[in-house]
């Protein structure tokens, strides 16, 4: 059975705007976007587990939250700061 691996330009549009154009806005490949948005997303997770964790026990993770998302906007803005046109940055990154 042949199959046509020929893309429509809509279909490739869309690739384009869903899988390209925002980590190569950023300067990065899909992979390497891929693995920073996962590696955050799991910081993120870990300072909200954290979080709860702190609200039925005070005594508990005082400043894990606090500290890991001003470790993760200081890590943004680094990126940023060290980008070809840091104008062109979105004030926020993943």
């Amino acid at each position: 059975m042949a199959t046509n691996h020929h893309r429509s330009p809509e279909r490739q549009g869309m690739v384009q705007r869903l899988f390209v154009e925002h980590p190569r806005s950023l300067g990065m490949t899909w992979g390497g976007h891929g693995v920073g948005a996962v590696k955050i997303g799991a910081e993120l997770i870990g300072a909200g587990c954290a979080a709860m964790v702190h609200a039925a026990v005070p005594g508990w993770f005082t400043d894990t939250a606090g500290k890991t998302v001003a470790r993760i906007y200081d890590h943004i803005q680094s990126r940023k700061a060290g980008a070809a046109d840091p104008d062109s940055w979105p004030d926020y990154e993943i």
